[in-house]
């Protein structure tokens, strides 16, 4: 596995001076646009199987692009897969553990960037995009999860207040969507799923005319927006 480190403010691989680093030329050409989900990683320090995140990469071109998977804390996560190819018009899981979940690194934003470049060692790279990373405090007190203390009982009749990490918790789980910014997703989701509804280029026998028959590319960009505006809608 190959890790990045931050140095003068930009990213850099270990193995491989200079690519990526401040001094490099901006790549020349199409740049491909990297589409991975979710666009932020958010780590528990109580998830039961240990902090990780799974992290998918898209390849909505028709040739197989080689990613690597740099980060500005090298020391603090363990990417499985750092470094691979993905094939034209699929995507890959990158599964990303948090190995340090301790009170000081609560709330510390890092980032993690992809980039993608050619087929071959030496391929310029052709796009690269940044992900923020955070690692969030336990919902509840490490304590009162060991078990360790416990609060002591209140009148007969009436249910203890919840611990003040948790109250803030509750309050702020769901914030409400605008009625303007609820209705522009209700309208970009409707036209995702519109597009996985078409048919493909060489799909035969359908009955619609050929204008309104997209390639497995556009399919995937529908899906991921799709995916996207899910997160937001859980989310609140």
């Amino acid at each position: 596995m190959r890790r990045g480190a931050l140095q003068d403010q930009a990213l850099v691989g270990p193995g491989a001076p200079g690519r990526g680093s401040r001094g490099a030329p901006p790549p020349s050409g199409p740049v491909v646009p990297v589409l991975v989900f979710p666009p932020d990683l958010v780590f528990r320090a109580d998830q039961r199987s240990g902090p990780r995140q799974l992290l998918t990469l898209y390849n909505p071109t028709g040739a197989a692009l080689r990613f690597r998977v740099l980060c500005t804390a090298p020391a603090k996560y363990t990417v499985f897969d750092a470094e691979g190819y993905v094939r034209p018009q699929s995507c890959i899981d990158i599964v990303i553990r948090h190995v340090a979940p301790i009170p000081s690194h609560y709330d510390v934003q890092d980032r993690f960037r992809i980039e993608l470049s050619e087929e071959g060692a030496e391929g310029r790279v052709v796009g690269r995009k940044d992900i923020p990373s955070v690692l969030r405090a336990p919902a509840y007190p490490l304590e009162l999860q060991a078990g360790q203390e416990v609060p002591p009982p209140g009148p007969p009749g009436r249910t203890p207040p919840p611990p003040p990490t948790a109250r803030h918790f509750q309050e702020n789980a769901h914030p409400q969507l605008a009625t303007s910014s609820f209705l522009l997703f209700l309208l970009t989701g409707i036209i995702a799923v519109a597009f996985l509804l078409l048919p493909l280029h060489d799909e035969l026998g359908s009955q619609l005319p050929q204008v309104l028959h997209v390639s497995l590319g556009q399919k995937l960009v529908a899906a991921y927006v799709l995916g996207l505006l899910t997160m937001v809608f859980l989310r609140t």
